[in-house]
């Protein structure tokens, strides 16, 4: 686990830079991408009901080659959380209090203490309610973190972008898509798209292509496996004779059915490698139907970082995927709601 200590001088000169300014919140928050920062009685954290909360930040990210957490935890006791900690940009503080609370609660904020933070606050009566809420609704702890992850690369890939692959994409399939501003090296076929930041340390590629909806069996893992397979070692030959990419079946693939802006969408998620090379790493797919010109668009992320971790790589991409927009879809504020437990 993350001691405190270690993000103190990077959080430290910032705080004050920020600290030097009154009136409303104008000090940006500190962290890297995919870090939290807990806040609840050590006697707690180090009990059960820390056991609880740790199986559910600390649980594996699905699709990699080796176990990476879902978040990158830090902890500190309530009487040491103040100055440059209250800046931190996501924040979990649990209160577990007989004499003050009837019923396990929620309560989410943004950008409290400074810009571009998520703050969830979780009350409980007892550790018995707490631990039973986070049996049932553990999970979205995690994942109202990493969405706001997502949101704020979306919103940094407003300002900060690759206009030329953009552009491409949308001439060439009619959709939007924000894509990275260091997505340079691209390759354009008929119906596919391709292009990669080509990192030696790293390394992300991007991927568009699209074939005609026939039938709902399209969303399928079995068709999509197939049709991925086809489709990469058409337009992704490796480096030597006969060599292309291919979905890595050793490894677990998992299809998961998603609602992204009102659009059914089919995730893939697994590992990919080169038939006849040495390389590999995990992928991310979604597949949508383009209903006005009866078609399905797939995009997906792919990386390659070997012997390094690949977590933050793989979400940068999943933002990537995320910010499509099909003809006449209406944009949509993505939103992560945690329900408050009923008495």
């Amino acid at each position: 686990m993350k001691a405190v200590s270690l993000i103190v001088s990077l959080c430290t000169c910032i705080f004050l830079l920020g600290a030097c300014n009154s009136g409303s919140v104008v000090t940006n928050s500190t962290g890297a991408p995919n870090e939290i920062i807990v806040v609840m009685p050590k006697a707690q954290w180090d009990g059960e009901a820390g056991e609880a909360l740790k199986g559910v930040l600390n649980a594996p990210v699905p699709g990699l080659p080796q176990r990476e957490a879902k978040l990158t935890v830090s902890y500190t006791d309530p009487a040491n959380f103040d100055g440059f900690l209250k800046v931190i940009r996501n924040i979990l503080i649990v209160k577990i209090d007989a004499d003050k609370y009837t019923k396990t609660s929620v309560k989410q904020s943004l950008n409290r203490w400074a810009r571009n933070q998520a703050i969830l606050q979780i009350q409980a009566p007892d550790v018995a309610s707490f631990d039973a809420f986070m049996a049932k609704q553990g999970n979205k702890i995690a994942d109202f973190f990493i969405k706001q992850e997502r949101l704020r690369k979306q919103a940094l890939l407003k300002d900060v972008y690759s206009a030329s692959a953009q552009k491409r994409i949308n001439e060439k399939f009619g959709i939007d898509m924000s894509v990275s501003e260091d997505m340079i090296y691209p390759k354009d076929t008929t119906d596919f798209f391709w292009t990669t930041n080509n990192a030696n340390l790293g390394r992300q590629d991007l991927v568009v292509y699209s074939f005609p909806y026939t039938d709902k069996d399209t969303f399928t893992k079995e068709y999509l496996v197939a049709k991925r397979d086809s489709v990469m070692k058409a337009n992704l030959p490796g480096a030597f004779p006969n060599s292309y990419m291919a979905t890595e079946m050793r490894y677990d693939l998992a299809y998961t059915p998603l609602d992204i802006n009102g659009n059914y969408v089919g995730e893939l998620r697994g590992m990919w490698r080169m038939k006849g090379d040495m390389m590999g790493g995990p992928f991310v797919s979604h597949a949508r139907v383009d209903e006005k010109n009866q078609r399905v668009i797939v995009t997906e992320g792919f990386v390659f970082a070997p012997e390094t971790k690949k977590r933050n790589h793989i979400r940068s991409l999943e933002a990537m995927l995320y910010s499509v927009s099909l003809p006449g879809d209406k944009p949509v504020v993505e939103e992560v709601v945690v329900n408050e437990e009923k008495e």
